[in-house]
Parts: structure tokens; C-alpha cells; sequence
């Protein structure tokens, strides 16, 4: 394990920072908690990745609050600005371009 930040899936939709905060405390000192509301799941970053490697261990596939927690370490954030995953107005389906407008000229 390389970081001291955890992915904490499939959260009960009820399940709030505090709730996270208050079952991460018990494997470290917990650094930081982020739940993302309605998608069922957070992330938890503790003090060190001895800590963030033990609460994986201890807790991954635990139930919690009725649910089976899927835990792994959090993947690095991707720059969405540079992922190159959407094009805005280039390219084919743009609704400018090369398209004629009914007059026959350019559709700018």
C-alpha cells in the first residue's frame, strides 16, 4: 500500500463524515473524511498508511449499518481538466462546424 487514503464503498445512503469518523477512529487518527452524498461511498484518509493498511484489513468486507463495506486504497485524482475525456464543440456531432445552414452558407 502505497498512500494513507482509503475508497469506502457500498454506504448505506444515511451514512454521514460522522459515522465514518466515529469507525475509522478506532484503527488511527483520522486526518480527513469525505462522504459523497447519494452515491454511496466516501474517503477516509488517516495519519499514516500503517494505519489506513490496517482499517483495510480489519474492516473490508465488514458489515456496517446493514451494508458489506467494499475498502481499498483511494486511487490518485485525475485532472479533469487534461483526462482528455470530453470534447466540447470539436469534432464530429458539435453542433458547429461544417454544417450548412438553410441558406447554404457555413452554420457559425
Amino acid at each position: 500500500m502505497e498512500g494513507n487514503k482509503l475508497y469506502v464503498g457500498n454506504l448505506d445512503y444515511t451514512i454521514d463524515e460522522q459515522h465514518l469518523m466515529d469507525l475509522f477512529e478506532e484503527y488511527g487518527e483520522v486526518v480527513s473524511v469525505k462522504v459523497i452524498e447519494g452515491r454511496g461511498f466516501g474517503f477516509v484518509e488517516l495519519n499514516s498508511k500503517e494505519q489506513a493498511e490496517n482499517a483495510m484489513n480489519e474492516l473490508n468486507e465488514k458489515e456496517f449499518k446493514g451494508r458489506t463495506l467494499k475498502i481499498n486504497e483511494a486511487r490518485p485524482q485525475e485532472n479533469r481538466a487534461s483526462s482528455g475525456g470530453f470534447n466540447r464543440g470539436k469534432g464530429k456531432g458539435s453542433k458547429r462546424g461544417n454544417r450548412k445552414d438553410k441558406r447554404g452558407g457555413r452554420g457559425y
